[in-house]
């Protein structure tokens, strides 16, 4: 990325406030620093894992954890998509454009935008619980049938 480049926002209070894993302020911030004017990133988890020297197991919690908070969307693999108010832009004119047609909801400076980034997380935690108790169930169920 070359040249001038404008943004919507100054976003960094916000993205500090979320509290999100350390590896996903790495991650993020690789990725704005690669996106296409408009935030597009094409870039696959191996490359950004050496890139950064994490492992893909982080690189991929940190690309979940981003996800979550709505700051970086998978648009199939290696092909990411950053928060309209994160991405860069060649004109303040298509920033404010990309700003404006975005859900209300998904602005940064939303009310309640951390608040259902913390939902959002507590509620993919308590999905990982159950699956976890579904497979120790199943488990225990086929440890009874051995034994009957």
């Amino acid at each position: 990325m070359s040249g001038l480049h404008f943004a919507a926002v100054n976003a960094e209070g916000v993205v500090a406030d979320l509290d999100l894993l350390p590896a996903a302020y790495r991650v993020l911030l690789k990725l704005r620093a690669h996106s296409e004017p408009g935030g597009r990133i094409e870039i696959d988890q191996i490359t950004l894992a050496q890139m950064l020297n994490l492992s893909r197991a982080a690189v991929n919690a940190a690309l979940r954890d981003l996800d979550l908070a709505q700051l970086v969307k998978k648009q199939r693999p290696g092909d990411y998509q950053l928060n309209p108010m994160l991405a860069a832009y060649l004109s303040p004119e298509d920033a404010i454009a990309a700003v404006k047609a975005m859900p209300k909801g998904q602005r940064l400076n939303s009310p309640g935008f951390v608040e259902h980034y913390r939902k959002a997380v507590t509620a993919y935690q308590d999905q990982l619980a159950e699956k976890r108790r579904r497979r120790e169930d199943a488990k225990r169920r086929q440890n009874l049938k051995a034994v009957s």
